[in-house]
């Protein structure tokens, strides 16, 4: 579970994050599920955009991924949900 001040700092890493992944109108798939589990492996913080043609409600879509990932909610603001999950992988540069 992330502090407050621990979601402070991990939203202003966030904004310089260019690399995001994104989640369309077929919504969250096995391809979609196991890209996003090697992106937290890799980089522990990621950015993905939802698309306009994906329908349902994004809060529900942002808890679905963060307890099937097993990762933290670091913020959701508009279409862009931003997930943190300390990755125990050699290489890795640590945030926190």
């Amino acid at each position: 579970m992330l502090t407050n001040d621990n979601k402070r700092h991990l939203k202003s890493l966030s904004n310089q994050i260019k690399l995001r992944y994104q989640i369309g109108k077929n919504g969250l798939t096995k391809t979609s599920f196991d890209l996003f589990d090697k992106a937290l492996t890799a980089h522990e913080l990621i950015k993905i955009d939802i698309l306009k043609s994906y329908s349902n409600p994004i809060n529900e879509l942002a808890f679905d991924l963060s307890s099937k990932l097993n990762a933290d909610i670091v913020s959701i603001v508009g279409r862009v949900i931003c997930l943190y999950r300390y990755s125990e992988k050699n290489g890795v540069k640590h945030i926190l």
